[in-house]
């Protein structure tokens, strides 16, 4: 008897590892959008139910009127924003939420939650950073699964619609770009940053390339009024390169002086070997 149990239940197991492995549809399959808006990603995680022959949005439907619905199926939907943006008039910082719906046959409100995982049940209690509310529109025909998406794009905004059944919402979407534009504007046409010196002048030195033209580079970068102890140790190694020895011991000693007065000792130690070799070269 006792062999008939362990081999009944060791079939069991094998069976339930290879019903486990058949892969099969999912009834409301996840989908991800991706896409830009002005300069901001906007990226949105859900699930898509199907009608399947049943009423949706009705007070006795499967989203009743009135009822905090999770915005797709299985885990809450997600959507995030690389930089802050305007929902609905709203302004929502940059980050991900998990959003809820509360559909009426004339508007619904969309909640905007501080995302903190899947569990959509978790947010009810909880105060959402937006709400943003909207009418909502009847489709002349009917759209079988939950579909979201972003349309209408222009240079700074986009719609968010959001269609199911007859009905669909559409949610302005407003991301900052002027200001983002002008600053890039403004930092292009004033010239090369000091640190962009720097990287210039660090490679031609470490390429071999012309050292005159690497010491041109790094020293618009050092010639201010605080410059950084690892770019006037840079100098003092082109300096050294170029044979301007005592050029070379002078920027050596600056480097040391400004890594002693930012506690950075592997420079100090750096720059009183280099200034003991150049010395004894004289």
């Amino acid at each position: 008897m006792k062999k008939l149990f362990l081999s009944l239940f060791v079939l069991a197991c094998l069976a339930g590892q290879a019903f486990g492995q058949i892969p099969t549809p999912q009834p409301s399959p996840t989908s991800e959008i991706k896409q830009t808006v002005g300069l901001t990603e906007v990226h949105i995680v859900y699930s898509r139910p199907s009608m399947k022959g049943r009423t949706i949005f009705a007070d006795d439907g499967l989203v009743p009127f009135g009822d905090v619905w999770r915005f797709g199926a299985n885990q809450a939907t997600k959507i995030s924003f690389s930089d802050d943006v305007t929902l609905g008039g709203k302004a929502v910082k940059g980050g991900e939420y998990a959003v809820l719906a509360k559909p009426t046959a004339k508007s619904w409100e969309i909640m905007f939650f501080p995302y903190e995982g899947g569990n959509w049940g978790s947010y009810r209690e909880k105060t959402p950073a937006a709400v943003v509310k909207t009418d909502a529109q009847e489709l002349p025909f009917a759209v079988e699964s939950f579909s979201m998406m972003l349309g209408d794009l222009k240079s700074n905004s986009a719609n968010l619609y959001a269609m199911w059944e007859k009905t669909m919402i559409a949610i302005p979407v407003e991301a900052e770009v002027d200001s983002k534009v002008m600053a890039a504007i403004d930092r292009v046409l004033a010239g090369p940053t000091a640190g962009d010196y720097f990287a210039a002048g660090t490679y031609y030195h470490e390429a071999g390339k012309d050292l005159n033209k690497a010491l041109e580079m790094v020293q618009k970068a050092t010639k201010v009024d605080n410059p950084r102890f690892w770019q006037v140790r840079r100098e003092a190694l082109i300096l050294a390169d170029l044979g301007k020895t005592d050029e070379a011991i002078e920027a050596a000693k600056k480097s040391k002086e400004l890594a002693e007065k930012a506690g950075n000792k592997d420079y100090i130690r750096m720059n009183e070997k280099s200034i003991k070799e150049w010395t004894a070269k004289k």
